[in-house]
């Protein structure tokens, strides 16, 4: 009888979540940051800050990103799965646009060499209502009420007379 080689068990690696959002009110105005960082013990992060400064929504978001990024790392995430509702930090962090303002192509690029420092980091856009807790933390830092988002409804249709 022979013996059978078991192939060694691929232990995937710890992933951390974590769901980024910023705030400008008005916008441009101040800015507000929330994070929500969550390991794969089921530990959790919040954050939620008022950046120094005025800027706009898109400013808000990235440097919401870059803080939760710190704390990401603070708390020895080298796996992540970053989740935020821009879609201009969402693609102009994957390559897919460009922008010609200045001080969001440092934010940006901050950003990039912050996410070089892990081990793997993959970026998701996700539609505002499921991004609800970054959105409530990044609210709280202006001192501004929850705003929960709208659930895409289905739309019904008007019955022809």
């Amino acid at each position: 009888m022979t013996a059978t080689a078991i192939p060694p068990q691929i232990t995937p690696p710890a992933e951390w979540q974590l769901w980024f959002d910023g705030s400008a009110q008005p916008n441009p105005g101040r800015l507000g940051l929330g994070a929500v960082l969550v390991g794969p013990l089921g530990q959790r992060q919040d954050y939620s800050a008022q950046a120094p400064g005025h800027g706009c929504n898109n400013e808000a978001e990235l440097l919401a990103l870059g803080k939760a990024l710190e704390l990401a790392r603070q708390a020895g995430a080298r796996h992540l799965v970053l989740r935020g509702d821009s879609d201009f930090a969402v693609r102009h962090l994957r390559g897919e646009a460009v922008t010609q303002v200045a001080r969001l192509k440092v934010l940006i690029a901050a950003i990039r060499a912050q996410l070089d420092g892990f081990a793997s980091a993959r970026l998701e856009w996700v539609p505002r209502h499921r991004n609800p807790d970054a959105d409530r933390l990044s609210r709280a830092a202006l001192g501004l009420p929850d705003k929960p988002a709208e659930w895409p409804g289905i739309k019904r249709r008007r019955k022809r007379p």
